[in-house]
This record gives structure tokens, sequence and C-alpha cells, in this order.
């Protein structure tokens, strides 16, 4: 946040310091203008948004050749007070810090340039959860995130959370933009498991995986979802051993034989 303050003025432009969004997804980058009362602006605020680099290096992202078709104004009215955009079809490379600037000329005063604190925009991707490929007895969960150590994945079953039987903690390789989070459990007893990725304490997105029974009358399993977005879903049902089967195939011979004796004593008699 910036000021301009006097004994009756205050100037300030304000930015979240995190945002959080999906890959390929668009994002709202906010960034409102306050002023006092007393303040009026002799003009519309000129607006410029920068992708900070390595600390000292910028990249023009509004006004900006190289965005242009995935940066707009969110409110395109010159005297609004609103001045975020709208980051469209988010990559891996738009990971890092955002800055919004304005050029603010208040009746009386001369322009200056006022900015915000920043804002880092985080990216992650399609959560995976789902038996393994070379054990089904073991339940895995994989996201790719941006290189952050508040990054956090974890695994509950029935509300209550599991130790890992392994667990990747995220390491980045050289070429790639971002880190792979992952858990490993046992499939345990039925009911609901969800993994939740957090970015500190704040839920950033889930998985739920349902492991339920059929039903012992032969009855197909009945399995309701009440699910809010971003969640995706998986599941898997177990079928219980066909006990009455197994009797009936059993009684086959049995009656079989009952069915031959019987004749043979009819016969002698």
């Amino acid at each position: 946040m910036a000021m301009q303050s006097g004994t009756r003025s205050l100037v300030s432009v304000h930015q979240p310091p995190v945002l959080t969004t999906a890959l390929g997804q668009d994002v709202v980058m906010p960034c409102h203008l306050q002023h006092s009362r007393d303040d009026k602006m002799a003009s519309g605020p000129v607006l410029y948004w920068n992708l900070i680099q390595n600390d000292t290096d910028s990249l023009r992202v509004f006004p900006s050749d190289k965005y242009e078709g995935r940066v707009e104004l969110l409110d395109n009215s010159r005297t609004t007070l609103n001045k975020s955009i709208v980051l469209k079809n988010v990559q891996w490379a738009d990971s890092g810090k955002y800055l919004c600037k304005l050029s603010i000329t208040m009746e009386g005063k001369q322009t200056s340039r006022k900015k915000g604190n920043e804002t880092s925009l985080k990216v992650y991707d399609t959560m995976i959860f789902n038996l393994t490929a070379h054990n089904d007895s073991l339940l895995q969960c994989e996201v790719n995130v941006t290189p952050d150590p508040g990054f956090v994945l974890f695994i509950l079953h029935n509300g209550l959370k599991l130790p890992p039987a392994d667990s990747a903690p995220g390491e980045a390789g050289a070429s790639l933009p971002y880190v792979t989070l992952s858990e490993t459990i046992p499939l345990r007893s039925e009911g609901e498991y969800e993994c939740q990725l957090h970015l500190n304490r704040d839920l950033i997105t889930k998985s739920i995986f349902v492991h339920l029974p059929v039903a012992d009358d032969g009855g197909d399993a009945a399995i309701f979802f009440a699910l809010t977005s971003p969640t995706t879903v998986s599941g898997v049902v177990v079928f219980p051993e066909p006990w009455l089967l197994y009797m009936a195939l059993l009684l086959v011979p049995i009656t079989i034989l009952l069915s031959l004796v019987t004749a043979l004593l009819v016969y002698r008699c």
C-alpha cells in the first residue's frame, strides 16, 4: 500500500498478498484505489501492471503487446477505483509477483505514482487421486504446484488425517517450473478418503475417493456425492464374497447323490 498524506488527504493502492489459481483457468488480479472524500481526481489514473522477475527486473503485463489477448481490465470505466485485471489461461510461467502501479493526478496536486505491495500468484494443476497402477491396495494423491514451501498435501479417512506410507516433498527439477507433491497410503476400511492441498492454512483444492461395499442382498450399491467446486471425485466399489452362490454350488452334488440313493432304494423295494 502506498499513501499520500496530508491534513485531510489519503491516497492508497491495495493488492492481496497471495492469489492461487488452477492451471489453464482465468484469474482476477485485484487492485483498488482509495482516496479520502476531500480529495478529487483531476483525471482518470493511468494503470500499469508489472510482473517482477528476479526481484529486480520487471515485465510489463498491462498494457503490453506480449500479453495482448490474455489480459483485460475488469472495469473499463476510466473513473472507476477498481483497477483489477483478468489474466486469462494461466500458465506455469505466470507464477510470480505482480505489482499494480498508478499515475494519479489529484485536484490541486502534482501527478504522483502510487503502487501496491505486490501480489504473489501461485498455480496448481489438476489433482490425481486414485489407486496406484501397480498395487490396488495403495491409494495415491498427486498434484503439481508452483514451488513454495507453504504448499502441503495430506489425506484424510472419514475426517481423520492419515500418516502417509510414502510421500514426495516436492523437489523441483532444474528445467521444470513446478514441483510434484505426492502422498500414498494403504487402502483401509470402507468410507470416504479425501486428499487436500493447502497453502499455509488455506484449503486450495481437494479430491474425494469413496470406498463402499455392494449391499449384501445383491442389490446395486448406491453412492451419492454432495460436493463443491473445485472438488474431484473417484470411487471404487468392493464386492463381498458370494457365499450364497458357493452354498448353492455345494448343494448341487449333494442333491444329485440323494436323488440316486432314493431311486436305488425304490428300485430294490
